[in-house]
């Protein structure tokens, strides 16, 4: 069977006689057909004499396909006449994306190709000979191998179908033994035009109007403001103009009287055109690669290694030529700018719409965590201020009050003075004061208007940026998805992938399971600890400091190394489900890996502030974990400081890491790498090639774009450290603020200088993120209201203020949570050994609310217990209750859409349908008048005058269409 694919240099293969008669056509105007000197190339059925692909083309439709273009390997291409390196070779067409392929030859003979110079056909759908074939022993390669034959097979009939969907390429000639070659594309106008009306996308008509101006008010106060920003402000062309906007309206061909084309080459941006390239590459089928269709498939079947769009230039060229690319590094990608505002408009025009929506909303989250962090600052000072009148913390402090306490261990640990934990109580009141509460009740509103702002900002960008009213586009199958449809066509049988489909359920309930066994054991490694450091009086002052440290940094630990195992895993587990298509497939791996990730940073927090001595029994009934080893209890000062210890340290030690490791370390490693492997192989490469890079070489050496989804998920756990429990560390929004300053111009600088442009998307929203942003929000609200409830203090004092103080103050509290334990109780063995108490203590003290043992039912709960613990859940309804009737009365107060939006939506319909009326008469003026002057001269030579009443006529007609068009002018 033969299939009509082009003919390539280096192809052994033999081509249907119509693969090579199909294409030709004459050259188009100013393209250069270079006659190929000697006979025409055996292998090929039936003869072509030369200049015979302009005799074959006759037939051809007009537009199906253009004579091929040979750089002589003669006459190579000088530095002076490569104007630009974002052009083919004749310094017309614009290389809008690269296809890059690996390629490897055996048996090439050593004088074959010219490696002095870089070869390059330019096509558009024309089968050719090799410039350099005069004899058919000049051209006769040694054999492929089987896989290699394949694929070079299969890349021939997708550049071919690329070029029936008149796409131009321009690729290099394979003249070397083995190499990289790259596939460089170009999209005429007629096909930007026929894929922009097809994609349904929004240009600028010629229609331009002036932004309804606000109120005297709000317009003053916005002129004061631009004064004051304007030192913040970056230096670049969007921002120099924002008060006048252009009618955009879904580009079609049959209405291009409508837009201002002034030049074909540059009235679609860069992004665009590259978007409508990758549109057609993802849509183009390759039969030899089993109907596979899209780039994407060729790629996941090594056909391809790589495609992407080109950079716009380099970012750090000499000179003052200035490009995007450049204007972005210098006003946004730098850390020396990080005081400036983010040039959002041009991140969009450059990188699309998705990542301009990205790093809005991290600006947007960025500046909301000032006032947080200002707050924040504030309660803690006021936890500083306020320490020395704290009087349960006096009251611990007070070496007369001489509270014994019971022993934290078994047999080895001795009886203490409460006073020895001094430092922790006083700690304890810089982050559990009733400024927290306060502090709890605004961070959960935040979070509503920080969500609430964020729609407003959406729907404002949207308006600018011509996104109201796109549809969803429409999305391709992914490859694997096809492969295992594939699959299940062969075997006609789906047990296998049900089986496997089956499977994905049980392993993410696996990775949560391993995640609580780690936090398990990182309690076991606590308890036993606490237990070996105090047999040694040398450690035994400070065991609980050591071991809370301890612990924390394993956690931590962990923590980082189990962010990058469940990472692949929630990847794997999603692939093992095939979901359909790309957007499918990201949802559910962002759920995956927001679950597990979620688990596996803030188990060991709620472990400390909701388990944590809650089951630890009661002198001579505690409960053991294993033999001889009870559970831990909490400090003297409760959970709650030891809780902002365990939060601070995973936070800063999660970014930090993360931050300076992950995303500044690894990317330069892998760079090192690439760079000693390149170095290794052995190349053939001319010097004056390596001198002058083109900008694909360059843009080839960088790190693949892999999307959003990393950026998003680490900003989306800082977003719960900052809000879920912020009760109990006031300061979390102040260092997410100082890492966010860094994160923003460290994502800046990756996008622009390391990694491969990304494709342009349009998206209205921040999809899936936002929901998980929302339901971070509510559960905020429920866990804070259980922090302050159940960790601190702070219901357990106004029990005691309002109900059992004689004086309305907390005199007397701590020794009103003591209860008594007789010592004599205590099991046999369990006792201490060797005491060196300064007295005999016949009564110790432990922290809870229970009847003392001369009571008649000695160790049972008290009655301050259960009102203690009324209270409690009491304090959780109310507060939620409250908090939820706050945000959703935010949420109500704050519209979605601003309302100066709104109106300009609407103006603009009513300005585009008046634009729209008016060039429409102008069109009908313009057809109708040939054809007036024809009727009236016929009039004329038949009737004479009598026949001039009937142009007055059709001529006032159009007099009072035209006046009536005229309110349209803003």
């Amino acid at each position: 069977m033969d299939f009509d694919i082009p003919l390539l240099p280096g192809s052994p293969r033999r081509l249907s006689p119509r693969a090579v008669v199909r294409g030709g056509q004459g050259p188009k105007h100013g393209q250069q057909c270079l006659q190929v000197p000697g006979p025409p190339a055996q292998g090929l059925q039936g003869s072509v004499p030369q200049g015979s692909s302009q005799a074959s083309g006759g037939g051809s439709p007009p537009n199906s396909s253009v004579i091929n273009n040979y750089l002589e390997a003669s006459e190579p291409v000088s530095s002076e006449a490569r104007v630009s390196r974002m052009h083919f070779h004749d310094n017309h067409r614009k290389v809008d994306y690269v296809l890059a392929y690996h390629y490897r030859k055996r048996g090439a003979h050593p004088g074959h190709g010219s490696p002095g110079h870089s070869l390059a056909i330019v096509s558009n759908g024309e089968t050719g000979k090799d410039p350099q074939a005069g004899a058919p022993g000049d051209i006769e390669l040694g054999p492929l191998d089987a896989l290699e034959e394949e694929r070079k097979e299969q890349r021939e009939e997708f550049e071919h179908n690329l070029m029936e969907a008149g796409l131009e390429l321009e690729k290099d000639l394979e003249s070397k033994s083995q190499g990289s070659v790259f596939v460089r594309i170009h999209a005429p106008w007629q096909v930007l035009a026929r894929e922009a009306e097809f994609l349904k996308i929004k240009v600028p008509t010629k229609k331009m109007y002036e932004i309804k101006s606000q109120g005297s008010i709000a317009k003053t106060f916005n002129k004061i403001l631009h004064k004051l920003s304007a030192p913040l402000k970056p230096r670049v062309p969007e921002h120099s103009n924002s008060r006048m906007k252009n009618l955009s309206y879904p580009f079609s061909r049959e209405k291009m009287y409508l837009y201002d084309i002034r030049d074909k080459d540059t009235f679609f941006d860069n992004a665009t055109r590259s978007r409508i390239v990758h549109e057609i590459l993802k849509r183009t089928t390759c039969s030899r690669a089993n109907n596979t269709m899209g780039i994407n498939s060729l790629i996941a079947n090594n056909i391809y290694e790589a495609a992407y769009p080109l950079h716009d230039g380099e970012y750090d060229s000499p000179g003052d030529d200035m490009n995007d690319r450049k204007l972005l590094y210098q006003e946004w990608a730098r850390y020396g700018v990080f005081y400036k505002f983010q040039p959002i408009d041009l991140i969009r025009k450059y990188f699309g719409e998705k990542i301009g929506l990205y790093f809005a909303w991290l600006g947007l989250y960025t500046s909301f965590l000032i006032p947080s962090s200002v707050i924040g600052i504030i309660v803690f000072l006021y936890g500083c201020a306020t320490i020395e009148e704290d009087i349960p913390s006096k009251e611990m402090c007070d070496r007369q009050n001489a509270f014994t306490m019971c022993p934290l261990c078994d047999t080895s640990c001795d009886y203490w003075n409460l006073s020895s934990a001094c430092g922790t109580a006083r700690a304890s009141h810089l982050f559990d004061n009733p400024a927290t509460v306060v502090f709890s009740i605004f961070m959960a509103l935040w979070a509503t208007m920080f969500l609430e702002n964020w729609k407003r900002l959406q729907m404002r960008l949207g308006y600018f940026w011509d996104l109201t009213g796109i549809e969803e586009e429409e999305e391709h199958s992914r490859p694997e998805y096809e492969t295992k449809v594939r699959e299940k066509m062969l075997k006609e049988s789906n047990k296998s992938v049900v089986q496997k489909l089956g499977t994905s359920g049980t392993e993410a309930e696996d990775e949560i399971a391993l995640t609580f066994s780690i936090v398990f054991g990182v309690i076991v490694y606590r308890i036993t600890t606490a237990a070996a450091l105090s047999l040694n009086k040398a450690t035994r002052s400070n065991v609980r400091v050591t071991v809370t440290a301890t612990a924390v940094i394993i956690n931590l630990v962990v923590i980082l190394i189990l962010d990058e195992i469940y990472g692949a895993v929630a990847k794997w587990l999603t692939k093992i489900e095939v979901p359909k298509t790309e957007q499918t497939f990201e949802e559910r791996l962002i759920l995956k890996a927001f679950l597990l990730k979620f688990v596996n940073a803030y188990s060991p927090i709620f472990y400390v502030a909701f388990f944590k001595g809650r089951f630890v029994g009661r002198p001579g009934s505690y409960v053991y974990v294993f033999d001889g080893y009870r559970m831990e209890e909490c400090a003297p000062g409760g959970c709650l400081m030891e809780l902002c210890i365990q939060l601070s340290i995973i936070m800063l030690g999660k970014q930090l890491i993360q931050n300076n490791i992950f995303e500044i370390g690894v990317p330069k490693l892998k760079k090192l790498f690439r760079k000693l492997k390149d170095e290794t192989e052995p190349e053939e490469a001319d010097s004056a090639h390596s001198k002058h890079p083109e900008q694909w070489d360059l843009d080839y050496s960088l790190e693949p774009y892999t999307g959003l989804t990393p950026e998003y998920m680490e900003m989306i756990i800082q977003f719960g450290f900052v809000t879920l429990f912020v009760a109990s560390f006031p300061l979390a929004p102040v260092f997410a603020l100082l890492n966010n300053v860094i994160e923003v111009r460290l994502d800046a600088k990756k996008f622009v200088t390391e990694l491969r442009r990304p494709d342009a998307v349009r998206t209205k929203d921040i999809g899936i993120w936002f929901d998980i942003l929302s339901g971070i929000g509510k559960f905020s609200v429920i866990i804070n209201a259980f922090v302050i409830a159940v960790t601190s203090d702070f219901i357990p004092r106004l029990v005691y203020q309002y109900s059992y103080s004689h004086n309305g103050t907390l005199h007397g509290f701590v020794n009103h949570t003591l209860s008594f334990f007789n010592v004599s109780q205590l099991k046999e063995g369990t006792q201490p050994e060797n005491s060196q108490f300064e007295q005999e203590v016949q009564f110790c003290r432990f922290k809870d609310y229970r009847e003392p043992p001369w009571a008649p039912n000695p160790y049972e709960f008290s009655k301050q217990y259960w009102a203690v613990l009324s209270a409690r859940l009491a304090f959780v309804i109310i507060f939620q209750n409250l908090v939820m009737f706050l945000s959703v009365l935010v949420d109500w107060m704050i519209p979605d859409i601003p309302t100066d939006i709104s109106d300009q939506i609407k103006r603009e319909k009513s300005l585009f349908v008046d634009f729209f009326l008016k060039e429409e008469h102008e069109k009908l003026k313009l057809t109708e008048e040939p054809a007036q002057r024809s009727q009236s001269s016929g009039h004329r030579s038949r009737r004479g005058p009598a026949a001039s009443p009937a142009p007055s006529g059709r001529s006032q007609l159009g007099s009072s269409a035209s006046s009536g068009s005229q309110h349209t002018s803003v």
